[in-house]
């Protein structure tokens, strides 16, 4: 069993002290074995400048010391303890010093460090696992060049791999072999990996710009190695993509891709030694939806990204998380962008950026607001930190996007450009800080970005008002803008010290649909704009900005694109909204305006569902979407987003005091009014959006199935579903990719389970050897809305006895058990508190498992004091049991937050 029960410390920014020692280089030799593998650690060491300490002290969990040696020599001066080393007296003068520990690889249920998955040694060391491996400096700003040699038996692991260039390789006696790596790019210990097994590698040569060969290669288990092919691509395309769009190249000679099934995360990006979760490699048409598709591009950009923004300038500490992963997601959002428009009209480029840009968007308002008005709310550059492991968030991966994207905002893709260089001229093979970041941009394009600073060190979602004043004699439009914070935890509400700097994109819209010119009256001068969106400077608590030449009342578009991570009140009419949703020139805010109107009506629909009144839409709204789904001017994939209602955990965060049951059935209402109202368009919309030919992952492909399977899927929400439920079983039985085979079994399962139990057998058998398939099976399962009275956590019960279910395989878990509680809101709060007592038995077994899985699943009840009188009770009493039995700091600081006054 896993303990993980260290008192709990709170670690602070504000109390980093740079290190006393530097490492100026380090050979490593694993002799491995899965029950013990030996690790040989010769460091050589110096003093840094300034330092005096007499004693060395090394980071270390779950290891066991064979000998220490300084200098060759064996030291006495040792000292272990649960979560280090102390080495006493060492030499004034720089030393080498050998340490030989073993470690039990076999046993490692936490999947951090060195650990065994499917007879196959894999690494995890972000944030600290490499301290699970040996004895270290194992924080971010230490940096050093590493060897390493690996030895083992050549029949069971007759690949070894580490990071950097395969130097030397050879036999041994008694079967064995071995491997020398070595990487010559300083590089902090979280970076360091290796993996050992019986693998088989895809494999393409490029060459970069340089002319320079480099050697690619994914690998996987020998019957995945068909399903490589995408992610290779994506590799490719990122390497060409870097160098062409930020002037990157790849530096080493080879870059290696690994997937494992056993990972607690997507992937990570160890220098040239990428390992991935399965889930984020492994696709084909067969087993793999467009969703997937899409996120192996993603996440194989991102983690190639941060070859440069993460490794070559790496974190000076943790608190400095989002200095390499917001900057990350920037990137990989603007490739996954570059990529959905490749290859297409301007109009279906444009169409493509917009879509991804709105799906970003939604999945920061879902989870990363919710965060901010939370317990765990933290800034984008957290203060403080028990566990370094919980603030891999929302906040400081998604919102620091966002930062990142209000440089490029303000000073263009030229000035953020110059800001990049700038930095990466400063800092090659440094760990640095936010601030040194947002200097490089300030200094780039010769702006004060002091002001700026705060949306670093300011937790909570910033609130904009707005209200406008036409004067139709003077011809002036003025708009007043007012900053502040909504609701937050008190934590968050003392991180707030001013007002930020907000850039907030504009446009004017006439009453032909069409954008107004815009002439802004700033410093005495009038600022003729060649395009119909500007971009306001917000500065001051409250600022008016005044247009001039301004022929009639326009309605103002407002914070287009989503230029800045802030939510916007305005005064709009349900009307005017409907308006926007029908014209306005920006895709995000026309997006943005159903999306309103959506909401304000289901907020409505939720409060007369909770006082029992009965319910009814304006047809007027009806009409709305009917329009929207009817403009064949419109892209499939926009249409698509824009049918799709706000979900309802977004719903319940709107509502001061929530009733999941109440905001079910208002949604479950409102779906049944757009598929009762538009059943013809939606039939219509399904049967023009059928996809011919080969499958294909493109945007424009993937478009067109999504908008086609989102009109099934309301079809199945009319009064009389027969027609709906013919058509997902001929679309299941004729499937020939899985994106349209789930969409139709999710479809059946939506209808009833005796209309998907035939072909959710088929499913099964289908799909049995296939991991990654059979996890969704299970998540559909967890996610089934189920019948008034029907208990989904019933058949969520009985999955977690199923012979192909684990909880020590994270996919599996989040498959059944994150689903259910994360992901099906009205069944996880059930009024008899049942969910909450099955989420406390299973953060409890994970805990004593994996407890960086436990505490994300910890998370689902954080938000607890937002709901109902008798369902808080409930949560209180679960969120104490747990209290009462946690072992890890890691779930330990997540309820104790939540329970805390």
């Amino acid at each position: 069993m896993l303990d993980n029960s260290a008192a709990s410390v709170t670690i602070r920014r504000v109390d980093y002290t740079p290190p006393a020692f530097a490492i100026d280089k380090v050979e490593l030799e694993f002799d491995l074995a899965p029950l013990t593998t030996t690790v040989t650690n010769r460091m050589q060491l110096r003093r840094a400048p300034g330092a005096s300490a007499r004693d060395l002290v090394l980071h270390g969990e779950d290891l066991e010391l064979v000998r220490a040696e300084i200098d060759g020599k064996p030291w006495t001066g040792v000292q272990v303890s649960t979560d280090g080393l102390t080495v006493s007296n060492v030499p004034e003068q720089p030393f080498e010093l050998t340490l030989v520990t073993t470690n039990r690889p076999s046993a490692n249920t936490s999947l951090s460090g060195l650990y065994v998955s499917n007879h196959n040694f894999f690494t995890q060391c972000e944030a600290e696992g490499f301290r699970r491996i040996t004895y270290f400096l194992d924080r971010p700003d230490v940096m050093t060049t590493y060897t390493v040699t690996l030895r083992a038996s050549r029949a069971d692991y007759p690949v070894l791999l580490s990071n950097g260039n395969l130097v030397e390789t050879g036999e041994l006696p008694d079967g064995r072999h071995f491997a020398r790596w070595h990487d010559p790019f300083p590089k902090p210990s979280y970076l360091f990996a290796l993996v050992a097994g019986k693998l088989v590698a895809r494999e393409q040569r490029i060459r970069i710009r340089s002319g320079e060969e480099k050697l690619l290669q994914v690998w996987v288990e020998p019957h995945d190695l068909p399903k490589t092919e995408y992610a290779m691509q994506s590799l490719v395309h990122s390497i060409e993509w870097d160098e062409e769009r930020f002037g990157l190249p790849l530096d080493l000679e080879r870059f290696m891709i690994v997937a494992v099934g056993d990972f607690n995360m997507g992937a990570m990006e160890n220098k040239g030694l990428n390992i991935f979760n399965t889930k984020y490699v492994l696709a084909d048409a067969e087993t793999a939806t467009d969703i997937d598709f899409s996120g192996i591009e993603a996440v194989v950009g991102h983690e190639y990204f941060h070859n440069w923004t993460g490794n070559r300038v790496t974190c000076r500490d943790w608190f400095q998380l989002s200095l390499k992963e917001g900057l990350t997601v920037f990137r990989d959002q603007e490739f996954s962008a570059d990529m959905a428009a490749a290859g297409g009209s301007p109009e279906a480029a444009a169409a493509a950026r917009a879509a991804r840009r709105i799906d970003d968007v939604r999945g920061l308002r879902q989870n990363q607001f919710a965060e901010d008005a939370g317990p765990m709310a933290h800034p984008v550059r957290p203060d403080s930190y028990v566990e370094i492991n919980n603030f891999y968030t929302m906040t400081v991966y998604e919102k620091g996007a966002e930062v990142v994207r209000m440089y490029q905002t303000l000073f263009g893709r030229d000035g953020f450009r110059k800001g990049m260089d700038l930095y990466f001229a400063r800092h090659d093979g440094q760990a640095v800080t936010c601030d040194d970041f947002r200097a490089a941009m300030a200094d780039a394009n010769q702006r004060d970005l002091t002001q700026f600073e705060r949306w670093y060190s300011q937790a909570g979602t910033p609130h904009v008002s707005a209200t406008a004043q036409y004067d139709a004699a003077a011809r002036t439009f003025d708009i007043t803008l007012t900053q502040g914070y909504g609701p937050a935890s008190a934590d968050a509400k003392a991180t707030q010290k001013g007002p930020l700097l907000i850039p907030f994109a504009i446009g004017l819209v006439g009453s032909d649909g069409k954008d107004l010119p815009l002439r802004l009256a700033q410093d005495g001068q009038v600022l003729a704009e060649p395009q119909t969106t500007r971009v306001l400077e917000l500065t001051e608590t409250e600022q008016t900005f005044r247009f001039v030449d301004v022929a009639e009342e326009p309605l103002p578009s407002l914070l287009r694109n989503f230029s800045a991570p802030v939510i916007v009140s305005y005064d709009y009419t349900d009307a005017q909204l409907t308006f926007l949703f029908a014209h306005d020139s920006d895709p995000f805010n026309r997006w943005e305006a159903g999306q309103r109107l959506a909401t304000r009506a289901l907020l409505s629909l939720a409060d007369a569902a909770a006082r029992g009144d009965a319910l009814s839409l304006d047809p007027e709204i009806v009409a709305a979407f009917g329009r929207v789904l009817r403009d064949s001017t419109l892209a499939p994939a926009f249409r698509e987003l824009a049918l799709t209602l706000p979900s309802e955990s977004y719903l319940a965060e709107q509502i001061e005091e929530a009733d999941p049951a109440a905001v079910h059935a208002a949604r479950l209402f409102f779906r049944r009014a757009l598929a009762n109202g538009l059943r013809d368009d939606l039939m219509a919309a399904y049967e023009q959006n059928r996809v011919e030919g080969l499958y294909e992952p493109s945007a424009v492909d993937a478009g067109r199935r999504g908008l086609k399977n989102v009109a099934l899927s309301y079809l199945a929400d009319l009064d009389d579903p027969d027609d709906a439920a013919e058509l997902a079983r001929a679309q299941y039985d004729s499937a020939d990719n899985m994106t349209e085979r789930s969409a139709a079994l999710v479809t059946l399962l939506q209808i009833g389970p005796s209309a998907a139990r035939a072909p959710l057998d088929d499913f099964y058998l289908r799909f049995e050897k296939e991991a990654l398939a059979l996890d969704k099976w299970f998540g559909m399962q967890a996610t089934r809305r189920g019948a008034p009275g029907e208990r989904v956590l019933d058949d969520v019960g009985a999955l977690m006895a199923h012979p192909a279910f684990s909880l020590k395989n994270p996919n599996r878990a989040r498959a059944l058990i994150f689903q259910f509680c994360m992901g099906n809101a009205a069944q996880f709060h059930a009024t008899d508190g049942s969910g909450y007592a099955f989420w406390a038995e299973q953060v409890l077994a994970l805990d004593a498992i994996n407890p960086q899985v436990a505490s994300r699943l910890a998370r689902s009840l954080e938000r607890w004091r937002k709901f109902t009188p008798a369902l808080r009770e409930k949560m209180r009493a679960a969120l104490e049991r747990v209290a009462a039995g946690v072992q890890s700091k890691d779930v330990r600081e997540v309820v104790e937050k939540a329970l805390a006054p």
